[in-house]
C-alpha cells in the first residue's frame, strides 16, 4: 500500500523496546538441518499434554530442542519483550522461563526437558498469536467474516532453532502489511513520549477560536507541547493565540477532524485522550491487522471504515481514492472480504429489511403518499403490484418493495455489488452533500462512494466504457448490468491507528471497538489453554 493511500486513510509498557531492527520478509527462511543433540522425551505424555505439541516433537524425534543457549536466551527475550509486539508478556510464562535460564547449568534432566516443552509450548503460541492474533474476530463481532489464514509454526520454529535464526521465524510471522509496520513504528514513537501527568481539560461553554481567552486554554497547551503538535513557548497564557492555532490544526490533522482551528466536542475529546489510551488503541489495531488476510491480491479495493476513505489498488499502485459514507454505529457497516461481481448503472433499489421495519413501515404508517413519493413500487409474494392503499401495515415483512432507478434512487446511479452474507454493497447516493461531512458514519451499512463513475468504468474494463459513456447510459434510465471479469477484490476493514513520517496518525473509533478489544486481549490465558481460537 503505496504513501499517498496511508496518508488517506498490555498493561502499562514500561519496558522500552531495545532490540535490533528485524530483517524484511523478503529474507530466505533457514534450513531445518537435524543435528540432534537433545535429551529423550516421553512421546506418550507430550501427546497426552498437547497433540498439536506432539507434532512439533514428533518432527523433532521427540528429543529436547533448545540446547543451545544463543537460541535460549533469544527466544525467552523474545517472549519477555512481547510487549514491544503490542502482545502481552504474562501468556508466556515468562517468569518461570527466566527462572529455569537462570539456573540452566543445573537442571536435572527432568527439569531440562520440563524447560524444554514449556519453552517450545510459549514459543509457539507467541509465533501464533503474531501471525494470525490471539483472539478470533468471530468470536467477538457478528458482523465481521474474514477468512482465516491458519499459520503452520512447527515447520519455521524447528527450520529457526536449528538455524539459530528465530529472528527470521519471528519476522515471517508477522503481518506484512506496511500499515502494520506503522503500527509498530507508532507503539515505538508512543514510548519516547514522557509520562502522562497532565489533568483532563474541562468541558468547554462554548467553542475556542483564535483570540478567545479561557482557563482552559493552559491546559490545552500543555496537551500541544506534551503531543508535540507546537513548541513551548516562553510563557502559558490563557489566549488562544496564533500558535496554539497552528498547533491545533497540526493535532487535528493527526486525528481526521475538520482542520478549522476552531476547538470544538470532537477536538478536546481528542485532546483529553491520555497515552495509555492512545497506547491500547495502538495494540488493539495490530491485533485487528493480525486478522486480516496476509494477501490483499495484486487488484483491490481497500476501504477504511472509520477513516471514511477508500482506495482501489492494482500491482502495488492506488489508481483512485474516493471519500465514503458508512453505516451508523447501531447499523455498522461488516468488515469483509470479497469479490467485485456486478456493476449495474441505473440500478432498481430494493429495501433491506432492516429499513423496512425501521424507516420504511413507520414512515408509510402515517402517510400512504410515501411510496409515490419515494417512487417504490409494492411487490406481493406472487410477485404482482401491491397499491399503496391495499397494503397491510401489520404484514409489511410479507412484501417487496422496490425503488425505480433515477437521479432520486437510494443507490445513486451505479452499484458495486459482491457476495457477502450481509446482503451489504457498494453504491452511489442521492444525497452527495454528505460527503462534504467529518463525521460520515451515516447509512444503514452499505458503503456510499464518492465520485464512482471512475471506480465503475474502471471495474467494468471494456474499451468501449469509459465515464462519458456511463453518463449517456444514466440519462437513458434503463438499467445495465455489467459482469466484472477481471478478479477484483474488496476488502471492507477497521483500523484507526498508525504512524506517517514519525508522527502518531488516529482516527475517531466509531464503532466503539478499541477499548473492549484491548480489555479482551489483556485477559491471561489459562495454563492450560491451548492455541485453538
Amino acid at each position: 500500500m503505496n504513501p499517498r493511500m496511508l496518508s488517506m486513510l498490555l498493561l502499562a509498557l514500561g519496558v522500552a523496546c531495545n532490540r535490533a531492527p528485524e530483517p524484511k520478509k523478503t529474507v530466505p527462511l533457514p534450513t531445518f538441518r537435524h543435528e540432534m543433540k537433545g535429551l529423550l522425551i516421553d512421546s506418550a505424555g507430550v501427546a497426552a499434554q498437547d497433540s498439536s505439541l506432539a507434532v512439533f516433537y514428533r518432527m523433532n524425534q521427540f528429543q529436547t530442542v533448545w540446547y543451545r543457549e544463543v537460541n535460549r536466551k533469544a527466544a525467552v527475550q523474545y517472549l519477555t519483550n512481547a510487549n514491544c509486539d503490542g502482545l502481552f508478556p504474562q501468556d508466556y510464562n515468562t517468569q518461570e522461563l527466566s527462572a529455569y535460564e537462570k539456573r540452566f547449568d543445573r537442571l536435572t534432566d527432568k527439569e531440562l526437558v520440563a524447560y524444554d516443552i514449556l519453552l517450545t509450548t510459549a514459543f509457539r503460541r507467541f509465533l501464533n498469536h503474531l501471525g494470525t492474533g490471539k483472539l478470533a474476530p468471530s468470536q467477538l463481532y457478528g458482523n465481521w467474516e474474514l477468512p482465516a489464514h491458519p499459520l503452520d509454526v512447527d515447520p519455521l520454529l524447528s527450520a529457526g532453532i536449528s538455524g539459530d535464526s528465530l529472528h527470521k521465524i519471528v519476522a515471517y510471522c508477522k503481518p506484512p502489511h506496511e500499515l502494520y509496520q506503522r503500527l509498530e513504528k507508532a507503539l515505538d514513537i508512543l514510548e519516547s513520549y514522557p509520562r502522562d501527568q497532565m489533568r483532563k481539560i474541562p468541558e468547554l461553554s462554548s467553542k475556542l477560536k483564535q483570540g478567545d481567552t479561557a482557563s482552559a486554554v493552559v491546559l490545552i497547551k500543555k496537551r500541544l507541547i506534551y503531543w508535540r503538535d507546537m513548541k513551548q513557548p516562553d510563557s502559558l497564557t490563557t489566549v488562544y493565540d496564533e500558535a496554539t492555532v497552528r498547533g491545533i490544526k497540526n493535532f487535528q490533522a493527526r486525528h481526521g477532524l475538520a482542520v478549522d482551528g476552531v476547538i470544538g466536542k470532537g477536538t478536546l475529546e481528542a485532546l483529553n485522550f491520555t497515552k495509555d489510551q492512545r497506547r491500547r488503541q495502538i495494540i488493539a489495531n495490530m491485533e485487528r491487522w493480525r486478522w486480516f488476510p496476509r494477501n490483499f491480491g495484486e487488484h483491490y479495493v481497500i476501504v477504511n471504515i472509520p477513516g471514511y476513505e477508500m482506495a482501489l489498488v492494482k500491482e502495488g499502485d492506488t489508481l483512485q481514492t474516493h471519500r465514503i459514507v458508512v453505516g451508523k454505529s447501531d447499523r455498522s457497516t461488516p468488515v469483509l472480504v470479497s469479490k467485485f461481481s456486478n456493476v449495474i448503472i441505473n440500478p432498481t433499489w430494493t429495501v433491506p429489511p432492516t429499513i423496512i421495519r425501521e424507516d420504511l413501515t413507520p414512515a408509510a404508517k402515517k402517510n400512504r403518499s410515501y411510496f409515490a413519493s419515494k417512487q417504490i413500487t409494492i411487490f406481493n409474494w406472487k410477485g404482482d403490484t401491491v397499491s399503496a392503499q391495499a397494503w397491510n401495515p401489520e404484514k409489511f415483512n410479507s412484501y417487496r418493495y422496490v425503488q425505480r432507478p433515477g437521479p432520486d434512487n437510494s443507490l445513486g446511479m451505479v452499484k458495486f455489488d459482491f457476495p457477502n452474507r450481509f446482503l451489504v454493497y457498494l453504491h452511489d447516493t442521492n444525497h452527495r452533500d454528505l460527503f462534504a461531512r467529518q463525521n460520515r458514519s451515516l447509512s444503514s451499512g452499505c458503503v456510499r462512494v464518492d465520485d464512482p463513475l471512475p471506480l465503475a468504468a474502471h471495474l467494468i474494463d471494456n474499451e468501449k466504457i469509459d465515464v462519458d459513456s456511463i453518463v449517456c447510459i444514466i440519462d437513458t434510465r434503463k438499467t445495465k448490468v455489467y459482469k466484472v471479469k477481471q478478479p477484483v477484490q474488496i476488502h471492507q476493514l477497521y483500523w484507526t491507528a498508525w504512524s506517517e513520517n514519525r508522527k502518531l496518525i488516529f482516527r475517531d473509533d466509531i464503532y466503539q471497538l478499541d477499548a473492549a478489544l484491548y480489555d479482551a486481549l489483556r485477559k491471561k490465558i489459562k495454563p492450560d489453554a491451548t492455541d485453538d481460537k
